[in-house]
């Protein structure tokens, strides 16, 4: 296992409350970015993101979503996986329509979870 002091290192930092332009157009913000809590193909790094138009009374639809999170993955987020340093083997993106501490619930929120396979400078992206 790799210690947190390394995974610390892993990920340039990123402003918070900044809007990030998405395919769809929704107002998508960074909340903030996990690298602590291991995934199943080893080491993962989540990015979390704000997303209110994915719930609602006219939400975002889901399909629309999944391209906005390819397009976090290859835009935000893998340019913020530092070189030379532990590289991800799995980079998961979620969205939420409203604050949730990570590993919560909230049966009022809507969120989405993607997972994805940094490769060649691209992000694959594989089923959750």
């Amino acid at each position: 296992m790799i210690a947190v002091s390394v995974l610390a290192l892993s990920v340039a930092p990123a402003r918070a409350a900044e809007p990030i332009a998405v395919p769809s157009g929704q107002a998508v913000e960074w909340v903030e970015t996990i690298h602590d809590a291991p995934g199943p193909s080893g080491l993962t790094i989540r990015f979390r993101f704000l997303a209110p138009q994915i719930g609602g009374s006219d939400p975002i639809d889901p399909d629309q979503a999944l391209v906005d999170m390819e397009h976090l993955c290859t835009t935000f987020a893998l340019p913020r996986i530092v070189e030379p340093g532990p590289q991800p083997a799995q980079i998961i993106i979620s969205l939420s329509d409203r604050p949730v501490l990570f590993g919560a619930t909230d049966p009022e929120a809507t969120q989405y979870f993607e997972a994805f396979r940094p490769e060649g400078g691209v992000c694959i992206w594989e089923i959750y």
